[in-house]
């Protein structure tokens, strides 16, 4: 059975916006439908001026992560059964505006790409694969369920005080190759999460692990980096 829905929009077109405002749309939803379906019912129907990023629309790419009633999501998982039938939609918080749900993701992936996110490994090339045990596999297979959808680091009060801070992502894909037996590179990259701008940012508020949808153990993880920082285990 269709539910009828109210769902508000925060808008902000650099071009002709002084500043952010409301769209508000009623429309009829099935329980099942996704935020992602919703929203494109709108710009189908509705507006056409929305704009928005999705792609798989399943749950893989993490493009449509957005804040829906007042938590970060994917909006291709959130059902509408589960929100009721008032939503709110905003884009990600603590990245530059693009235009309305639309964020700049440049310092993002910048703080991504500042962890050296790829093996180093200096031996000679070996004629197969380098083999690996399950054991040291699970030491880090939490951390590569990582999809960048930067839901974790835009929950991140340490990172809406100041950009500067790496956030909860980045670290973790510096766990993933941190504790990877394969990778040489471990002390490089504790040497930058040992930065002002690190690890050390984080006051353990666990927003970021209750954002993530991949269900990635986030907090945990970015304890794990501070005990490597401090026992140099790893």
């Amino acid at each position: 059975m269709t539910m009828r829905v109210h769902v508000k929009v925060r808008r902000f077109d650099p071009d002709t916006d002084q500043s952010p405002w409301w769209s508000e749309h009623d429309l009829d939803a099935e329980p099942s439908d996704r935020v992602l379906d919703v929203l494109n019912k709108i710009k189908w129907e509705q507006d056409g001026k929305l704009a928005y990023r999705r792609s798989c629309a399943h749950g893989i790419c993490g493009s449509d992560a957005m804040r829906i009633n007042g938590m970060n999501y994917l909006a291709c998982k959130v059902l509408v059964k589960d929100l009721g039938s008032n939503i709110t939609v905003e884009p990600l918080l603590g990245l530059p505006v693009i235009k309305d749900l639309i964020v700049d993701m440049e310092l993002f992936f910048e703080h991504y790409r500042s962890i050296m996110p790829y093996l180093v490994n200096n031996d000679p090339v070996p004629t197969k694969e380098r083999l690996q045990s399950p054991e040291e596999h699970e030491r880090y297979d939490d951390t590569t369920k990582c999809i960048l959808c930067a839901a974790c680091t835009t929950s991140c009060p340490s990172f809406w005080a100041t950009g500067d801070y790496l956030g909860p992502s980045a670290i973790v894909q510096a766990h993933r190759f941190i504790f990877d037996s394969r990778d040489q590179a471990a002390a490089d990259r504790l040497d930058i999460l040992n930065q002002s701008s690190g690890v050390w940012r984080c006051r353990t508020i666990y927003n970021c692990t209750s954002a993530c949808p991949k269900e990635i153990k986030v907090t945990k993880a970015i304890g794990e980096v501070k005990k490597a920082l401090l026992f140099n285990r790893f």
